[in-house]
C-alpha cells in the first residue's frame, strides 16, 4: 500500500543532471523540527532532484507548513542537510530538521524502494 501525498510549491526543481540510478544507501527524512522556514525553505534550492522536496501545508494552522522529502525520489546526496564533517556548517537546512537514515531502516515499515 502506497501513501500518496499532494505536493505543493515551493518544491525542488532539480538541476537536470542528477538522476536516481540505483537504490540509495541513505535517505533524507524531515524531522518534526521542520518549520518550513515560513514558506521560504532553505533546503529545497540545494536538492538536485525535481519534486523530491516539497511543501506540505498545515491544515490546522494555515499558512504554516513543513517540507517533506519523497523517499522514492531521494538519491541520498546530503545536499539538503547542514551537517558537515567535524561540526562544520554547510548549506542546506539551517535548523538541522533533516536527518539521513539508512535505507534499510526506512524500508522496514514501508513498501520497498526500487533500484
Amino acid at each position: 500500500m502506497y501513501d500518496f501525498v499532494d505536493k505543493y510549491w515551493p518544491m525542488s526543481v532539480g538541476d537536470g543532471k542528477a538522476t536516481r540510478k540505483k537504490k540509495p544507501r541513505i535517505l533524507a527524512i524531515t524531522t518534526d523540527c521542520c518549520t518550513g522556514c515560513a514558506g521560504s525553505p532553505a533546503c529545497i534550492e540545494y536538492c538536485p532532484i525535481e519534486a523530491c522536496m516539497f511543501w506540505v501545508p498545515d491544515e490546522d494552522h494555515p499558512p504554516f507548513g513543513r517540507i517533506e522529502v519523497d523517499p522514492y525520489l531521494c538519491i541520498g546526496c546530503q545536499k539538503c542537510i547542514s551537517k558537515g564533517p567535524d561540526g562544520a556548517f554547510l548549506d542546506g537546512c539551517p535548523w538541522d530538521a533533516i536527518e539521513m537514515v539508512p535505507t534499510e531502516d526506512w524500508s522496514v515499515t514501508r513498501p520497498p524502494l526500487v533500484n
